[in-house]
C-alpha cells in the first residue's frame, strides 16, 4: 500500500455512506495521486516547451495533448476528494513536497531524450494509479477505484503514443 500522506484538513460532513475512516484514507490516497498528476502535467509541459529536433511538430503537439488530458485527470481526482468531504490539496508547494515522480531533467536537448523522460514519467504515474485501484478496492470505494481505472486506461494509451516515438520503436 502507498505511504499515506495525511490530509491537513478534517473531513466535511456528507451523506456519502462510505465509513469516515475509509473516506479519510481515500482522500489521502487521492491527494497523493493528485500531487503526482499535477507534477506529471508540469513535466508534459516542460517537454512540450523544450522539444527540438526531428519530429518536432508532432512531438510538440503530442506532449501538449498529453498535458491537456493529464490536467483533466487532476480535475477528476480533486473533485473526487471533494465528493468524499475532503479538501483537494493541489498547490505547487504541496505538489513539490508530495510527488513521488522522479524529477524531470531540465538539461535535455534532444527529442529522443524528451520522449524517454516523458515515457518514464507516464509509466511511473500509471503504475502508481494501478496500485491505487487496489487500494481503493480495499477501502470498498468502488467509485474511486473506477476513477483510477479510467485514468490508468488513459495513461496507458498516452504512454503507448509517446513510446511510439522512441528511436527503433
Amino acid at each position: 500500500m502507498t505511504q499515506l500522506v495525511e490530509s491537513t484538513a478534517n473531513l466535511r460532513s456528507t451523506r456519502n455512506d462510505l465509513p469516515e475512516d475509509s473516506r479519510r484514507q481515500a482522500v489521502a490516497l487521492l491527494n497523493q495521486r493528485l500531487s503526482d498528476c499535477l507534477d506529471l502535467q508540469a513535466q508534459c509541459k516542460q517537454a512540450h516547451w523544450n522539444v527540438r529536433g526531428p519530429g518536432f511538430i508532432a512531438l510538440h503537439k503530442l506532449f501538449d495533448e498529453v498535458a491537456g488530458e493529464v490536467t483533466e485527470y487532476a480535475d477528476l481526482l480533486a473533485e473526487r476528494v471533494a465528493q468524499l468531504g475532503g479538501i483537494a490539496e493541489g498547490t505547487v508547494s504541496v505538489v513539490a513536497r508530495r510527488t513521488s515522480l522522479v524529477d524531470y531533467p531540465l538539461t535535455l536537448t534532444t527529442s529522443a531524450e524528451h520522449v524517454r523522460a516523458l515515457s518514464d514519467a507516464l509509466a511511473q504515474f500509471g503504475r502508481a494509479t494501478r496500485i491505487g485501484i487496489g487500494e481503493m478496492n480495499a477501502l470498498q470505494d468502488a467509485v474511486s477505484a473506477d476513477l483510477m481505472t479510467g485514468i490508468s486506461r488513459g495513461v496507458d494509451k498516452w504512454l503507448w503514443f509517446v513510446e511510439a516515438h522512441e528511436p527503433g520503436a
